[in-house]
């Protein structure tokens, strides 16, 4: 998997909400992140609320485009 650079200038997100947001820009499903990091469906939805609302976001797709344009990502 080639994985984004991930920077999180204002250290608003959590080490593992970078996680899930990584895997969430990648297409995975919530159950797919749950297997993946060993955690469960229910803490991966809290994990995905808490990035809804920190990034100001709607929906996954504006959720990616907020992290790049907030700098969490940058493109290689």
């Amino acid at each position: 998997m080639k994985t984004m650079f991930l920077h999180n200038p204002t250290n608003q997100v959590s080490k593992r909400e970078l996680e899930v947001l990584e895997l969430l820009s990648f297409g995975y499903s919530t159950p797919e992140i749950s297997q993946a990091l060993y955690i469960s469906s229910n803490t991966i939805k809290a994990h995905r609320k808490s990035l809804f609302k920190k990034l100001h976001a709607v929906n996954v797709a504006h959720l990616v485009r907020s992290a790049f344009e907030s700098g969490i990502f940058q493109a290689r």
